[in-house]
């Protein structure tokens, strides 16, 4: 339908502007400015100017005895992988040969979570890497920050001031990030109004509005669980029975060269289409990413080996912009140039 074809550069065009750099502020916004010029227009800003600068953490988190001093008491959860990317669509290694119907070629893979000492964390943070049999990231997304990570609450802000009197209300979670280069999350969205602040290291975000919803080839696959096995160093892939569906992203926005042909023929309307918006947030920068919108995010350590992040979500209101997506989202799109009708019906699309 090239109504749906023409909505990626049109949202674009009226109120995200062409350019694949999304609007950076060199000092916190007013709350009132916030909610006017981005979160009512469900727009990305990249805030910049002493954002978090008056943080003690600022300092203090480069400073791993630092770290492990205030958490010396404290157990926080750690995920496992093999390669660095949690919650994201892997192969189903063999299958049994009986199995009726047979089983899907991908599944969406959650990470192995454990809940070790600090101390133990950090440091099966600073060892990963693809050699190592695996990759471990602090990701636990439960409000974190204000219970694993208790201690460290003096080191910053429990909220973004300005984007509380904004949104009318405090954070429904803070969360704490910590990994390394080759932590990566996959193309996803969620339904908060987030505020991330970077602490130490960077961030490198690829942005897509909702609008793109199509471009982002999302189906359902089987839930499946890592297992790692500490004393073989290997991890066990299980699909979860009984069986359950997640909806998820196909797209891999990074193909090596070998694969990039295959890549873009299996998700034209990606590759093909108006480019993401593009995103490095640095220390002491905040991030407001709007609800709903689609991210992919990768990271680049501090000189310490580490990059650690702070994230405030705060419930989106469930109003009229909500109900367009959900609408956008059900139909089901067939591109123009795949549409195999009569000229005559071309024109009626």
């Amino acid at each position: 339908m090239k109504q749906i074809d023409s909505l990626w550069q049109e949202v674009r065009d009226l109120s995200l502007g062409n350019a694949t750099a999304i609007r950076r502020l060199d000092s916190p916004p007013a709350p009132l400015e916030f909610l006017r010029d981005f979160v009512s227009l469900n727009k990305p800003c990249l805030i910049s100017g002493a954002a978090t600068a008056h943080w003690p953490a600022a300092a203090l988190w480069r400073d791993r005895a630092h770290l492990t001093r205030a958490l010396s008491s404290s157990s926080v959860t750690v995920h496992l992988t093999p390669n660095g990317r949690a919650d994201s669509l892997v192969p189903i290694d063999g299958g049994s040969a009986s199995s009726s119907p047979p089983p899907p070629a991908l599944c969406f893979a959650s990470a192995h979570a454990q809940r070790v000492p600090f101390a133990e964390a950090l440091d099966m943070i600073s060892r990963s890497s693809r050699e190592s049999n695996f990759v471990a990231y602090a990701q636990q997304q439960n409000d974190c920050f204000r219970s694993e990570y208790g201690p460290l609450a003096r080191d910053c802000d429990g909220h973004v001031p300005w984007a509380s009197e904004a949104l009318g209300s405090l954070p429904e979670a803070v969360n704490l990030w910590i990994g390394n280069h080759f932590s990566e999350t996959s193309f996803h969205k969620d339904h908060y109004e987030n505020l991330y602040a970077v602490v130490t290291g960077e961030k490198h975000f690829l942005l897509l509005p909702p609008t793109d919803v199509h471009r982002m080839y999302i189906e359902d696959y089987p839930a499946a669980q890592y297992s790692y096995i500490k004393e073989t160093g290997e991890f066990k892939l299980e699909v979860e029975e009984p069986i359950k569906y997640v909806p998820w992203c196909g797209v891999y926005p990074y193909p090596s060269p070998e694969n990039l042909e295959s890549e873009m023929a299996k998700f034209p309307l990606y590759f093909n289409g108006p480019k993401p918006f593009e995103c490095t947030v640095k220390a002491g920068e905040i991030l407001y990413l709007p609800s709903m919108w689609f991210h992919y995010v990768k990271q680049t350590p501090d000189d310490t080996g580490l990059t650690i992040a702070v994230n405030y979500w705060y419930d989106m209101q469930f109003d009229m912009k909500y109900a367009y997506f959900n609408f956008l989202q059900s139909i089901e799109y067939q591109p123009i140039h795949d549409y195999m009708g009569t000229e005559e019906e071309s024109e009626d699309l």
